[in-house]
């Protein structure tokens, strides 16, 4: 095995396991924080309060590994040269979640205890922070509807089917905890669980594409 390959190995088998390291890491830090509920809250506002900075370094860490892994998807694509697109959406999404966790999110639904449902008007942190959660929430399943219709184009109806399915399911789980963040009543409580099956479907299918690739340079 060359230099070349073993460094892309290394690079998939960190996009194999940030996804489960990062929701570990955001579920423990939720159940031990007093007055965070998973259900309603965001994982962004875990970097708020005491203890903050286990959130702050799970975005960056993460946003590290997938930086990796979109370039040992490119580095391993060999005869999927059309799958460049894809690298490049989840390399997107790997720098938004760095920045995500260089600026941090404001006060929404209630926490930390004391701050109002929303703030009248988001703070420059905030805005930025919102701004860089973009590539993942609209890069992502854009990465993984890509990838269904290379999929599907090469005969592999099987992978074609879960890489859509997963887009589908984590943009609309997406849409559904915006507008809950955005107070929405009948949304509102269950935002922070909407959001956590968007980025748990989206975050596996990263799991499984890094696998894939890394089975197939081996």
């Amino acid at each position: 095995m060359t230099s070349r390959s073993r460094l892309t190995r290394a690079l998939l088998r960190g996009g194999v396991t940030a996804g489960p390291a990062f929701l570990a890491t955001a579920l423990t830090a939720g159940a031990l924080r007093k007055d965070y509920r998973q259900l309603r809250h965001p994982v962004s506002s875990l970097a708020l309060g005491p203890g903050g900075r286990v959130q702050v370094t799970n975005f960056l860490v993460t946003g590290g590994l997938y930086l990796g892994d979109a370039i040992g998807l490119a580095r391993s694509a060999g005869a999927h040269r059309e799958s460049k697109a894809v690298p490049m959406l989840i390399g997107s999404a790997a720098v938004g979640l760095i920045g995500a966790g260089v600026f941090v999110t404001d006060p929404i639904s209630g926490y930390p205890p004391g701050t109002p449902d929303q703030l009248p008007e988001n703070t420059r942190t905030g805005w930025l922070h919102d701004i860089f959660s973009m590539p993942t929430f609209l890069g992502l399943p854009a990465a993984a509807a890509v990838e269904a219709g290379h999929a599907w184009r090469r005969g592999d109806r099987v992978w074609a089917g879960y890489s859509a399915g997963s887009a589908a399911v984590s943009l609309i789980m997406f849409v559904l905890a915006t507008a809950g963040f955005a107070q929405q009543p009948r949304l509102v409580d269950r935002a922070g669980l909407n959001q956590r099956i968007a980025v748990g479907t989206v975050f596996g299918w990263l799991t499984a594409l890094a696998f894939r690739r890394l089975q197939a340079v081996r």
